[in-house]
This record gives C-alpha cells, structure tokens and sequence, in this order.
C-alpha cells in the first residue's frame, strides 16, 4: 500500500517482472534493496492474496519504519534452490541465517540447534 510513495513504476507489481526508479527520499533508508543505478525490482503484495505476507510486512514495518523487505531465493553458493521445507530446514542449517520463516511458522538459531519444534508466530 506503500508502494506508489517509494517507488516510481507500472503498479501494482506482484511478479517482480519491472525495475522501478527509487525515490530519492528512500534511497539510503533501504540500501539493500536498491541498485547501483537507483533501481529496484520490487514485488508488490496484495494481503487478499498473501496475508500471511502482508501481515509480516505491516509488523515489520511497525517495528522498524520501514514497509520494505528483501526478496531474494532461498539457497546458498554451490547448492540449487530450496523446493519444500526439508530442504529449507537443511539449508537454514547450515547457513548463517537467524530465522527461518515457513508458512505460520518460524524457526530460530537458537531454537533449531536444540532440537526444539518450530513455533508458531
């Protein structure tokens, strides 16, 4: 819902199929996301279709100010993409990632090397 204030492309954008020109406001709020040519290829959520994501988005917005997230694959060098959870499980495992987010579920550091279930967020 955010999206037209940040940034400047065909909307709404869902499949991550355009570039879009960052306003300049944002451009050092979410570096992470922006190209070398202040770019971004965005993904637009609609939370009728994606709740779940939506309301991750609405939450860490609230905690941080920013309505952004990265979108990125889910695999690490050498290896393919994730394809089901036992593959995000395995990858989560031995990558340097906190927390692992599966459908309703997250998974923490600390929580998975203990051998403890995912809990529910």
């Amino acid at each position: 819902d955010r999206a037209s204030e940040i940034f400047d492309g065909p909307l709404p954008s869902p499949y991550m199929l355009f570039v879009h020109d960052v306003a300049e406001a944002w451009r050092d709020r979410i570096p992470a996301v922006v190209h070398v040519d202040g770019t971004a290829r965005i993904q637009t959520v609609d939370p009728a279709k994606e709740p779940l994501v939506a309301r991750m988005l609405g939450e860490f917005e609230r905690l941080t100010g920013l309505p952004v997230v990265v979108n990125t694959s889910l695999n690490t060098a050498g290896r393919p993409m994730v394809d089901d959870p036992r593959d995000a499980l395995e990858c989560f495992g031995s990558s340097p990632v906190d927390l692992l987010a599966i459908g309703p579920y997250a998974v923490r550091r600390g929580d998975f090397f203990r051998g403890a279930d995912a809990r529910s967020t």
